[in-house]
């Protein structure tokens, strides 16, 4: 150890820094959130010192964790919500890999106008989310939006696309596939035009189909980008906050996880911190298996996360 930080010294406090800023911005709240999960903190018994009151919460040991996953209503029902978050979590990396894949085979094929394309369909990620939120939950208005009026141009029936049912579901999911496609696509785009063109010429003087192309050298070749932009994107869908509370709210039908814990640490007549801080480690917990599991898996077919 002597030896290395005589050595790196300088590497080291160019590190030193930023290992500072995360353990101020990420560790320590995140030790904080575990503390109040093992708590009943609120804000009627937590310090403040503007109130000059004292800290008067008490340790609660699992109580919150087993009141949690009961699958009680007074506690969000967690099994339902976390069974919501799976299935928006999985139709929108789904559609986030399909759509992104298909969009990258197009542009990386000889076209005219491809960079406008490229420009073009990059755009949704560029612009800045809460901006998108409201432009989208304008537009699936149903007194004024677009959607609707496009709709009753046709001779079809306008929709309650933001309403207590399960189209709001429906809603932030597309909104979330059009967000994210192109991020997908520009890590896809990146993947195809490193596979060596040789193999898709043997393949060819092979005879292979362009679909047995695609199965047998396309879908090889992007594995290693596949693998790593997936398990991005279900870590970041599985938290995506704002596009669900900026549109919806606190809509019960879109309620997933993370919106939850932020519904019973920010609003409600008594801020419920130690539930809040509960449902977050419950979040880190199951992330933390599903990529486990999925580095696992990945590492039993060659490839390294």
């Amino acid at each position: 150890m002597r030896n290395s930080l005589a050595r790196y010294w300088f590497a080291y406090a160019m590190v030193l820094p930023v290992l500072v800023v995360l353990a101020v911005l990420v560790v320590l709240p995140l030790l904080q959130g575990v503390h109040f999960g093992f708590t009943d903190i609120n804000d009627t018994n937590i310090a403040n010192p503007v109130l000059d009151r004292e800290a008067r919460y008490s340790f609660t040991g699992w109580d919150n964790y087993l009141n949690v996953l009961s699958g009680s209503a007074a506690y969000g029902s967690f099994w339902a919500t976390l069974g919501r978050t799976v299935i928006w979590t999985f139709a929108c990396v789904a559609c986030h890999y399909g759509i992104g894949l298909g969009l990258a085979v197009l542009l990386n094929r000889r076209m005219r106008g491809r960079g406008l394309y490229r420009v073009l369909l990059i755009l949704p990620w560029a612009v800045p989310v809460f901006i998108s939120a409201f432009a989208w939950r304008y537009l699936l208005n149903a007194d004024y939006g677009l959607v609707n009026w496009v709709l009753e141009a046709v001779g079809l029936p306008g929709q309650v696309w933001l309403g207590q049912s399960d189209l709001a579901l429906v809603s932030v999911i597309v909104v979330n596939v059009w967000l994210g496609v192109p991020f997908m696509m520009v890590a896809l785009l990146g993947g195809l035009q490193a596979i060596p063109s040789d193999l898709y010429e043997a393949a060819e003087v092979d005879g292979a189909t362009p679909w047995q192309r695609f199965v047998h050298v396309t879908l090889p070749g992007l594995r290693p980008v596949s693998s790593s932009v997936v398990l991005l994107g279900v870590i970041w869908t599985f938290n995506m906050f704002p596009v669900i509370y900026l549109i919806t709210g606190n809509n019960p039908h879109t309620r997933i996880l993370v919106t939850y814990a932020f519904e019973r640490f920010f609003s409600g007549a008594t801020r419920d911190y130690a539930i809040a801080s509960t449902y977050g480690v419950l979040i880190l917990s199951v992330l933390l298996v599903f990529a486990a599991i999925y580095r696992r898996a990945m590492a039993r077919q060659g490839e390294v996360l």
